[in-house]
């Protein structure tokens, strides 16, 4: 590839960016409708796995965690983690066309060499991978990584002349498989959002010396080709929309990613980088707890709300206590208190929970089930206060609740 093929993708890609229309944002309110499950599809290579070097695939917590999170924050939702590390852009077509065919497949048919457990589970189970995709609101892919990393993962870089007739060929193949994949993705469910992030380039200026110019434009070009491929699609009626990954890792490879230990591959910071662009293209917003959790406590999230109060949940045996007030009126809640019998009855869009102070049963619609702790009174700051067991009330009365580890927060969304 010449320097003016380099500046012309380049220039190709700044009046794409121009021009490209924001596909399936008009009309995205800030949460969904209530009882509406927000559905994210991930799919790609180690990136939308959350690979990192020395980690139990237990334990990744890449960018599609963090979506969840987020997604959270919004409503009702639910995310599908379809990621296979060693993934590359022909590996994908041939997955997602073994889910739109409905096939069952293997690793080696998807790619040849995947050493991905996942891999071979997601192969055999096209078919139920397809209604999720049906299903789906978003589509997330990240792809092209591997597809490169031939070029400069070899006991010594290319120089610039070997680089960029190399690139230029793969970009080629990429953008045929991309476009392929794409349009698979559109027959499955022509309405989904897709979402795909370009490629960030990892070597920093340190270890590329002369190539690093060279490498960028490598990225650059990937950019270029990838809204190519998105403009075409949506000219005939996708809804594909691009997050640009590549100018958030220049100058900051050593900082987001482990190449200090020769892997490529984002550390925790550079995930969350992702994860960020990612959600601001969803959302227009990335979020987080309004001031830190202390360790005895969680924060409570109600239909995207903070539950900012004085009264701050209390956790006992790995249960969350609120305090009733606070929550019926977070809620939307009627509450009515009968002192006699030291029981609160909380109703909701015809759904009605009755909560005894100091009894291990509570009633929920008229009929009676037991709970793990009770109820109870404790004196705060010198003020009685009633707490009662978050996840039973607000489950009772038909809200989803879900907690989130990592931001020691439980979410409680209609």
């Amino acid at each position: 590839m010449t320097t003016t093929t380099w500046t012309k993708s380049l220039k190709a890609l700044m009046c794409t960016a121009l021009v490209l229309p924001a596909f399936g944002l008009a009309g995205v309110s800030s949460t969904y409708a209530a009882g509406e499950t927000y559905k994210i599809v991930s799919f790609g290579d180690s990136l939308t796995a959350g690979y990192e070097p020395d980690k139990a695939q237990a334990d990744y917590y890449g960018f599609v965690p963090r979506l969840a999170e987020q997604a959270s924050f919004h409503g009702r939702s639910e995310v599908d983690n379809y990621g296979i590390s060693g993934l590359n852009s022909a590996g994908l077509e041939h997955y997602i066309e073994a889910i739109r065919a409905g096939t069952n497949t293997t690793a080696d048919a998807i790619q040849a060499g995947l050493r991905d457990p996942n891999a071979a589970v997601f192969a055999a189970d096209t078919a139920g991978i397809r209604a999720d995709v049906a299903e789906a609101d978003v589509i997330t892919i990240t792809i092209g990584g591997n597809d490169l990393l031939p070029l400069i993962t070899g006991s010594q870089l290319p120089t610039a002349e070997e680089l960029t007739p190399k690139v230029e060929a793969l970009l080629q193949t990429y953008a045929v498989n991309l476009g392929q994949v794409l349009g698979d993705l559109r027959e499955i469910n022509p309405n989904a959002r897709i979402v795909v992030a370009d490629q960030y380039q990892p070597i920093p200026a340190i270890a590329a010396k002369s190539l690093y110019a060279t490498l960028n434009q490598a990225a650059a070009a990937y950019t270029s080709t990838l809204s190519g491929v998105v403009t075409a699609q949506n000219a005939a009626g996708a809804h594909i929309e691009t997050v640009n990954m590549t100018p958030l890792f220049i100058g900051r490879e050593m900082q987001l990613t482990h190449i200090a230990r020769r892997d490529i591959h984002p550390n925790q910071t550079g995930y969350e980088v992702f994860a960020k662009a990612f959600s601001e293209q969803i959302w227009k917003e990335y979020r987080t707890p309004s001031a830190p959790v202390p360790a005895a406590t969680v924060a409570v999230v109600v239909s995207g709300t903070e539950l900012n109060t004085a009264f701050k949940p209390i956790l006992k045996n790995g249960t969350t206590f609120v305090v009733l007030r606070d929550i019926t009126d977070a809620l939307g809640a009627e509450l009515k208190w009968n002192n006699k019998a030291a029981t609160a009855s909380i109703v909701v869009d015809g759904r009605s929970v009755s909560i005894p102070v100091g009894k291990k049963a509570i009633t929920v619609n008229g009929q009676e089930t037991a709970i793990p702790i009770a109820a109870f009174t404790e004196k705060v700051n010198g003020v009685s206060k009633t707490y009662v067991p978050l996840a039973v009330l607000a489950d009772g009365l038909g809200f989803d609740v879900q907690y989130t580890p990592r931001l020691r927060t439980v979410f409680v969304n209609r």
